[in-house]
């Protein structure tokens, strides 16, 4: 089975002032680096809407983590990366059926882009240590995220404990 790196609104705007934010950003990038030496797909979204216009410093990937040309990416204004976007038609032109997902935010788009992948037949992984998000109104983004990975437990794994081929 193919596996793909999603990586979900790694974007200025997006992890701006979020739970973790410098350890989440490192363990993408991790995963990242690992996953193109095994030659496994990075594939990269993107959200906009008005305060993340395409082309703003908020749409940016974080410079912490540089797509490659080549790599695909997606653009979507919704929170499941695969409502009205090309993502489905792309993974299924690289072969995946698998998908590590990781990115921002745990409560929205990162939620909604795995439940829509189930519901797409995907065999998704949320990597625990690799989502973040801003602090909410009620709550932590700590408790938020920790209760995130109990409810899609066991189908996550730890940085640490991902394992790409080849590396």
């Amino acid at each position: 089975m193919t596996t793909a790196l999603l990586v979900v609104d790694a974007q200025n705007g997006a992890l701006d002032a979020t739970y973790a934010r410098d350890a989440v950003v490192a363990n993408i990038a991790d995963l990242v680096a690992r996953a193109r030496r095994g030659r496994v797909p990075v594939v990269w979204v993107r959200h906009f809407d008005a305060r993340m216009v395409p082309g703003s410093a908020a749409w940016r990937i974080v410079p912490e983590l540089a797509p490659r040309d080549g790599e695909p990416s997606v653009d979507k204004e919704h929170a499941d990366s695969f409502d009205r976007t090309t993502l489905d038609a792309v993974l299924s032109g690289l072969g995946v059926r698998r998908l590590l997902v990781v990115g921002a935010q745990t409560d929205v788009c990162v939620r909604a882009t795995l439940d829509g992948a189930l519901t797409r037949g995907y065999d998704t992984l949320l990597v625990s240590d690799a989502h973040t998000m801003s602090e909410p109104a009620a709550g932590s983004a700590r408790e938020v995220v920790a209760a995130t990975n109990r409810s899609r437990s066991p189908a996550t794994v730890t940085t640490r404990d991902t394992h790409f081929p080849g590396t």
